[in-house]
């Protein structure tokens, strides 16, 4: 994993036809995937605002009725580990818990 990826365990996976998605990485956000979202409504962990961010920044790409459907848990972690990508890593300083990446 790189400082631009994150990757969450699902508790609960994702069918997508005969296969089930059991990790999804969220990628680092570009400002271009911001367009149309305000940046307060996603640091505020607004809802509707990651259900349209998500979907731009998840591999595999996860479609928005994908996301509307996730466990609320697992929502919860992928939209937590987005808004890591918004902090500098002096901000983060601190915060993970020993033997944490």
């Amino acid at each position: 994993m790189s400082d631009k990826t994150k990757t969450t365990r699902l508790s609960h996976p994702i069918k997508v036809g005969n296969k089930e998605i059991h990790e999804v990485e969220v990628t680092k956000p570009s400002v271009g995937a911001l367009r149309g979202l305000k940046m307060t409504d996603v640091l505020q962990m607004d809802v509707t605002a990651l259900m349209t961010l998500l979907p731009r920044v998840t591999q595999p790409a996860l479609a928005p009725d994908q996301v509307a459907a996730l466990d609320p848990a697992d929502f919860t972690d992928l939209s937590g580990k987005l808004l890591l990508f918004f902090a500098r890593a002096e901000q983060l300083e601190g915060l993970a818990p020993q033997g944490s990446a």
